[in-house]
């Protein structure tokens, strides 16, 4: 099994970097760092057009948690900085309901 050691996130936005959303490349995953780096210029030109402002940033996955990543959470600045990072999400579950106590270890 390949590790993934790079995602590639790239952002289209509006002139007014008031309105953006991720655009689909034809690779996003790379097995080194320097790999996505230099795929990078090349995936900002095949999205060229799609919006009027575009940015690009290489996320590096942990290899411990690269199954358990869930989300990407990103923000553009209003001076084109992208701000970028991959997340697990925490699962909580909680219950209201009552349950009758049990004595495990009393015979029957």
């Amino acid at each position: 099994m390949e590790h993934i050691a790079a995602l590639l996130l790239v952002i289209g936005c509006s002139n007014a970097m008031t309105d953006c959303h991720e655009l689909q490349v034809p690779v996003s995953v790379f097995e080194t760092a320097d790999q996505c780096t230099a795929e990078r210029p090349f995936a900002m030109a095949d999205v060229e057009g799609q919006a009027q402002h575009i940015v690009a940033r290489c996320l590096a996955v942990d290899p411990a948690l690269e199954d358990d990543y869930d989300q990407i959470v990103w923000n553009v600045r209003s001076d084109g900085s992208l701000d970028a990072s991959l997340g697990v999400s925490s699962l909580v579950m909680a219950s209201s309901a009552e349950r009758p106590e049990k004595d495990y270890l009393s015979q029957q």
